[in-house]
């Protein structure tokens, strides 16, 4: 396993666990709304990166730049648009 596989491997986990906590498990909604392609459709990549990196401020969003790096948001957000993976 390379080091971005594992990382990506990190993130899948993060994301299925912390944001599963809000948003689903299987991301489908919950706390916060739903993550799956359809949900997402339309709405711009670089507003999901900047919503994943810097929270949404007056909301219970947190951002995860203390955790992730951007370019780990972009990543996160590029598959969330497709389809997340599982673990």
């Amino acid at each position: 396993m390379t080091a971005g596989q594992a990382q990506q491997q990190k993130l899948v986990r993060m994301v299925r666990q912390d944001c599963g906590s809000c948003h689903g498990m299987t991301l489908t909604g919950g706390l916060g709304p739903p993550l799956t392609p359809t949900a997402l459709a339309g709405k711009p990549l670089d507003s999901l990166v900047a919503t994943i990196y810097h929270g949404r401020h007056g909301t219970p969003m947190p951002g995860w730049k203390g955790m992730i790096s951007e370019a780990d948001a972009r990543w996160i957000a590029e598959q969330l648009i497709v389809g997340f993976p599982t673990e």
